[in-house]
């Protein structure tokens, strides 16, 4: 007899968040932009203990740059937000800078997996992995610039879903 599966969570910020984990540099390095972004459910409801990681290049878009780790993870908070402090990424392979990101959350068997790009970036127009998401849907993969940074909304089912990929 096999044991049944179930959903992740709901207490993902219990083991598997540290107190670094949201700053893929430190606080004062030059250059530095928040990400930050609420993930909202199918009915528009913040989803709380939900956990974003983040996966990138450097400023140069290589992967293996010194003092780099280019890792963040962050869960959400009671309001549904997540925030990670980074360096913007440099091109990579032909394709516009990205953030790779994914989800873990209530109600969901496998995490899901996007990616963050960025709305000041002429290079969004040639990136051929943005070029295979119809128009309409593109903008859920958009970031859209703020004061420190960029704010990335992620929302998990229904008509404003966010672009997931297999991989």
């Amino acid at each position: 007899m096999s044991t049944p599966s179930q959903t992740v969570g709901p207490y993902l910020s219990i083991g598997l968040t540290w107190d670094s984990g949201p700053y893929v540099v430190s606080p004062d390095a030059p250059g530095a932009v928040w990400l930050r972004g609420e993930i909202r459910d199918g009915a528009g409801e913040v989803v709380q203990d939900a956990l974003v990681e983040t996966w990138q290049a450097g400023p140069s878009g290589e992967f293996h740059t010194a003092g780099f780790r280019g890792f963040g993870r962050c869960p959400t908070d009671d309001d549904g937000r997540w925030a990670i402090r980074t360096l913007k990424p440099g091109a990579l392979s032909g394709q516009a800078p990205h953030i790779a990101v994914t989800v873990f959350a209530r109600g969901l068997l496998h995490r899901v997996y996007t990616r963050l790009y960025f709305a000041d970036e002429p290079a969004n127009e040639s990136d051929p992995v943005l070029a295979t998401v119809p128009a309409t849907r593109r903008p859920t993969l958009i970031a859209a610039r703020t004061g420190d940074g960029y704010r990335f909304d992620i929302t998990l089912q229904g008509p404003d879903e966010t672009v997931f990929f297999a991989v």
